[in-house]
């Protein structure tokens, strides 16, 4: 083990490269906790790509937010070097690098941080000269677990495995005036569903599922669901909203990430496919169903025991494709009225039948 020489002190700054995605940002929200209680004193900055900024915006371990704006004037080639020179400018004493990705390591470099450090994947070694070395067995581990391994390779302490999200006033104003104007939250349960998933429909529960359980959560508990998503989701959303016979409420596209993470802040109960508000809702410690089919339950479960999971243990999941190549098993296999009981028994609070952890309905 290659331990940081970085002792912690009012002049020294650490640069810590964020994931991508915005569940895997919210998987590294530990590992900042964790920097800063190893450096209380020290400046303490996340590089992050726009789309990824809200996870951690708020965050009070963390100093500044610095944007990798790879579509603009950081886009790939002259603008990697332009990156780099804004980094070098800051005076970065220690990288600590979430992303495995070779370009990662090369900012660091290029950028002349005197530590860099990460897993040595992808032909990182040269470049990184606190490299912690790849076990594999990190990769049956849960992905938080996984991020963690990086500091602990260089000898800092941990600080737990719970992800951390923080809502801004604004924010949460504008969710309590949402829900105000939809007739929302006045004695009545808050339910969200979130029907979409990045990186194709393999992830995904059918629409018609959606709609049928909302239908069901609507008229048992005298409200309306609220379905949320991108941009992207929208038309989604719309289909199932029509499907549901107006139980439903489509906000997909029309928040802001932020928005959308102060909302589920005020759910009752959360429904979900593998996504980013999925561990978004566990940062936030919402009770929430999350639907799983082809991702793995292990590694990118939600984070929370308020979470459960249902899932069927098909022989082909997870088989971590974006498109089912055959018959989509292990997502119709899980039945509308299987996540409707679980639903009931959060939403009732029945504590005899409500449990965490992995629900397989069969």
């Amino acid at each position: 083990m290659r331990k940081i020489l970085l002792k912690d002190s009012g002049s020294a700054r650490i640069l810590i490269r964020a994931a991508n995605w915005v569940g895997d940002a919210i998987m590294t929200t530990p590992v900042i906790r964790a920097v800063r209680k190893n450096y209380p004193k020290a400046r303490i900055t996340a590089l992050a790509k726009p789309w990824v900024i809200p996870v951690y915006e708020n965050n009070p371990y963390l100093d500044e937010i610095m944007v990798y704006d790879n579509e603009g004037c950081h886009k790939r080639g002259m603008g990697t070097l332009r990156l780099s020179q804004d980094i070098r400018t800051r005076g970065f004493d220690l990288a600590i690098l979430m992303q495995n990705a070779f370009e990662a390591a090369l900012l660091a470099f290029l950028a002349g941080i005197p530590e860099r450090v990460g897993y040595n994947t992808d032909a990182r070694t040269l470049l990184l000269n606190r490299s912690v070395r790849m076990d594999p067995a990190q990769k049956k581990k849960h992905l938080i677990a996984y991020y963690i391994g990086i500091l602990e390779g260089v000898g800092l302490r941990p600080d737990g495995m719970n992800p951390d999200l923080f809502i801004s006033d604004q924010d949460k104003d504008f969710a309590q005036h949402l829900l105000d104007e939809k007739g929302l939250g006045h004695g009545t349960s808050v339910i969200g569903i979130n029907p979409g998933a990045t990186g194709g429909t393999a992830k995904r529960w059918f629409p018609e599922r959606y709609a049928e359980l909302s239908r069901n959560l609507a008229d048992q508990y005298k409200t309306k669901i609220l379905i949320f998503g991108g941009p992207a989701d929208h038309e989604l959303g719309e289909k199932i909203a029509a499907v549901a016979n107006h139980s439903c409420i489509n906000i997909a596209g029309k928040t802001n990430l932020s928005q959308a993470f102060a909302l589920i802040n005020v759910c009752n109960l959360f429904v979900t496919n593998d996504s980013g508000l999925m561990h978004a809702a566990a940062a936030l410690d919402i009770h929430q169903v999350a639907v799983i089919g082809s991702t793995d339950p292990v590694a990118t479960a939600p984070f929370s025991d308020k979470s459960v999971m249902v899932r069927v243990p098909v022989s082909c999941s997870p088989c971590l494709k974006k498109e089912c190549p055959i018959d989509h098993k292990c997502m119709d296999l899980i039945s509308v009225d299987r996540v409707l009981q679980i639903c009931k028994s959060i939403l009732d609070q029945d504590t005899s039948t409500v449990f965490t952890g992995e629900e397989n309905p069969v």
